[in-house]
């Protein structure tokens, strides 16, 4: 049998295998759904609560009726998932926005449901690890639920009511406050997932949308040409990512208003945007000119 040739294996800590890792790493982040929320009710939330939404919960309709469970922006430590102590009620609590995770959101979600629907009293969970016994997003969660979200002030909901804490835990809790920006979101007839916040200087609206983004742009493309790509007066459009292939139009807002008055805005800018998507003419010169600019703006977040 011949020798190995050493020199052909790459070497622990340098740049071969670094880059063998990231095509690795990038080949498996591809085999993912790109929308790995497609399909349920709360698709758009769950987006904007994985990836911009500060303290926010909203209570999750399990398969089978088993044990309730909440679904939260973020945890204590950005942690996957808690079950309360009994004594305080066993509530459950899977976050959205943790500190280690792998490339399937919707399996990470999956495993930490699944965790806390037979998990203990005081027990938590650091972060997910699914694996090919792991049930789906769809098998733990009834998908055509509605999602009813609560929008928080601050983390006090991170410890249950009536409770002596240690000084730790009620220092996290105030440092957490203390970063939070105000958030809300704007509830409108027909306007889904459209998240205000007071950034300082001025306020956003971030919209993430249920359409598949291609279309999307090319409706924006018309709607920006033809100068109605805004909220009203005191708004002004600022650009758009992409995340868990969604598209999330962003928008610059005079903060000086209250966040639902920018729901009557909301409401003619998306019937502009369901009129140009029912629009299967070809782009014209100009708004074929405004869809490369509105791209040139875009990001993609992961």
């Amino acid at each position: 049998m011949g020798r190995r040739n050493r020199h052909n294996e790459p070497k622990v800590g340098g740049n071969r295998q670094a880059k063998i890792a990231a095509r690795a790493a990038e080949r498996e982040e591809l085999s993912v759904e790109p929308r790995p929320f497609a399909g349920f009710a709360g698709e758009c939330d769950m987006v904007a609560m994985r990836e911009f939404v500060p303290s926010a919960t909203a209570t999750l309709t399990t398969v089978g009726g088993g044990r309730e469970v909440t679904l939260a922006t973020v945890l204590p430590g950005a942690i996957a998932a808690l079950v309360r102590d009994e004594e305080l009620g066993g509530e459950a609590m899977v976050g959205l926005q943790v500190q280690v995770h792998g490339p399937d959101p919707a399996a990470d979600l999956a495993f930490a449901i699944d965790w806390a629907g037979r998990a203990g009293g005081g027990e938590t969970l650091t972060s997910s690890h699914p694996t090919e016994s792991t049930p789906s997003l769809a098998d733990v969660v009834v998908k055509d639920a509605p999602l009813e979200i609560v929008v928080h002030d601050d983390f006090s909901w991170w410890v249950a009511e009536g409770v002596q804490v240690a000084p730790e835990i009620e220092q996290a809790v105030r440092n957490a406050n203390e970063v939070m920006m105000p958030s809300a979101r704007v509830e409108a007839d027909g306007i889904e997932a459209a998240w205000w916040v007071d950034a300082g200087e001025r306020a956003h609206i971030r919209w993430v949308r249920p359409e598949d983004e291609d279309p999307l742009f090319e409706a924006l493309a018309r709607v920006h040409a033809a100068g109605g790509l805004h909220l009203g007066e005191g708004s002004r459009f600022a650009g758009s990512f992409r995340t868990h292939g969604l598209l999330v139009p962003v928008f610059d807002l005079d903060r000086e208003m209250h966040h639902q008055e920018w729901a009557p805005g909301l409401q003619e800018l998306d019937a502009r945007l369901r009129e140009a998507l029912a629009n299967d003419t070809p782009l014209t010169s100009e708004e074929r000119s405004s869809r490369d600019g509105l791209r040139a703006r875009q990001v993609t977040l992961r």
